[in-house]
């Protein structure tokens, strides 16, 4: 194996992680995964399916220091935009107004997304960089969710370098409210009409 060799998976497996890797036993099955094309660094059709039906996202990033903070972000599906292969973008909504995602990525552009679907017990990991546009109104106008009560005060755009798909293993599956209120509804519907149709039956009795 050449050791020379880059993998856009280096991105997370740095040498120290790979050392750990070959110490627990996993490194050969990661190195076999390398030799095969190691992670995807464009966005596939299938993958933007999936961040576009995301309803939340947490996106991490971190000061010069490398002092770490996780933000979640969520909105309607779609309020997550693939603009090409390589570029995800959204509208940063009005909030507490801390700024600490912003203020890490005006000195450290390193960034990562990472979502997760309870319902189908998906989970992808994206790694990459992002950054803050401010006035531009425009832009903000094609990434606003259409009718979605929250105030743009930005646009996030994330350049993506790698992913990976996790396996389901230990992902709980949960259902949004609203699909199971849906569900619910469908259901007491299908029942009143059986109702209905035994008083017919009965009553032709």
């Amino acid at each position: 194996m050449d050791m020379s060799r880059t993998y856009s998976s280096d991105i997370a497996f740095t040498p120290v992680v790979k050392e750990i890797q070959a110490r627990k036993g996993s490194r050969h099955g990661y190195a076999s995964m390398e030799e095969r094309g190691s992670w995807m660094t464009e966005i596939t059709p299938d993958l933007k399916v999936f961040i576009e039906s995301q309803i939340s996202a947490f996106l991490g990033t971190a000061s010069k220091d490398g002092q770490p903070y996780i933000q979640h972000r969520g909105g309607p599906p779609g309020f997550l935009t693939v603009l090409d292969e390589k570029t995800i973008g959204f509208a940063d909504f009005s909030g507490n107004r801390q700024y600490i995602s912003q203020g890490n990525l005006a000195e450290n552009p390193k960034a990562h997304l990472f979502l997760i679907d309870y319902g189908t017990r998906q989970r992808v990991k994206i790694w990459g960089t992002a950054r803050v546009v401010e006035d531009d109104a425009a832009l903000i106008g094609r990434l606003m969710p259409h009718d979605y009560r929250a105030r743009p005060e930005q646009v996030i755009l994330f350049t993506v370098e790698a992913w990976d798909a996790n396996c389901p293993q230990h992902i709980p599956q949960r259902f949004e409210a609203a699909e199971v209120l849906a569900l619910m509804t469908e259901k007491d519907a299908r029942i009143k009409a059986l109702e209905a149709e035994i008083d017919q039956l009965k009553s032709k009795s």
